[in-house]
This record gives structure tokens, C-alpha cells and sequence, in this order.
């Protein structure tokens, strides 16, 4: 995934860019729509990114990506953890939130099942359906 050559660089070559912080945008991205077994996605995403950052400053080139992949991986763990103590602090109240939504066949209905959600947890009823 990185770009590690060991070619020397001639006068007149562009430098070579580090492409390794474009993949650890796509796996921090990934991580992001993926909560929460996205984590590990945004773990690889983190890394990836320090990774192209060490390599770009060994080889004296440019890591384009390398700081947003750390930063939207970093964003990613954050999510992932805090929709999984989500569902593990409310979980009869997931339980009882997919069922009621499962059995929802109308508007009305769901909305009575999301009314349902917020009050007993205070939360918005999208943390539940993630």
C-alpha cells in the first residue's frame, strides 16, 4: 500500500508522492459508514496514515491524505465505540425498539415506536436503528 522504492530521484523527476494516506482515507471513510464493526476499518485507516507520514518524511516526498485519514479514522473509533456502548448501556431498549419497528407497518406506527424510544432512553431513535 505504500510506495517504498528504492529508486534515487534524478534532477528534473518529480518527487515521487506517498500514496499510502489516500488509503487510509478510504479505510477511515469506509470505518465511517460502516458503525460499528467499522472500527477496525478506522484502526487501519489511523495507521495507514502515520505509516505514509513516516515514509513521505524517510523519502523526502509529499504524503497527500496521510493527516485527514488520521483524522477521519480517529473519527470513525470514536463513532463505532460510542454506538457500541449504545447498545450494550440500552439493550433491552434496542430490543424493544426492533421489534416495535419490525411490527410498524404504517407511519403512525413507527413513529408511536420511535416516540417510545426517545422517551425512555432521551436519545434520537437513529442511534437505535444503527
Amino acid at each position: 500500500m505504500t510506495d517504498n522504492s528504492p529508486e534515487p530521484r534524478s534532477e528534473g523527476q518529480p518527487p515521487r508522492v506517498e500514496r499510502g494516506g489516500l488509503w487510509g482515507l478510504f479505510f477511515g471513510a469506509a470505518g465511517l459508514l460502516l458503525p460499528p464493526y467499522g472500527v477496525v476499518l478506522s484502526v487501519f485507516g489511523v495507521v495507514q496514515g502515520f505509516r505514509a507520514r513516516r515514509a513521505a518524511r524517510e523519502n523526502r516526498t509529499q504524503a497527500p491524505g496521510a493527516l485527514m485519514s488520521v483524522a477521519v479514522g480517529v473519527l470513525g473509533i470514536v463513532m463505532s465505540l460510542s454506538l457500541t456502548s449504545v447498545a450494550v448501556m440500552y439493550r433491552e431498549e434496542v430490543t424493544q425498539y426492533r421489534d416495535c419497528s419490525a411490527r410498524a407497518h404504517t407511519v403512525s406506527t413507527q413513529s408511536e415506536c420511535d416516540e417510545a424510544w426517545e422517551s425512555s432512553t432521551g436519545l434520537p431513535p437513529t442511534l437505535a436503528a444503527g
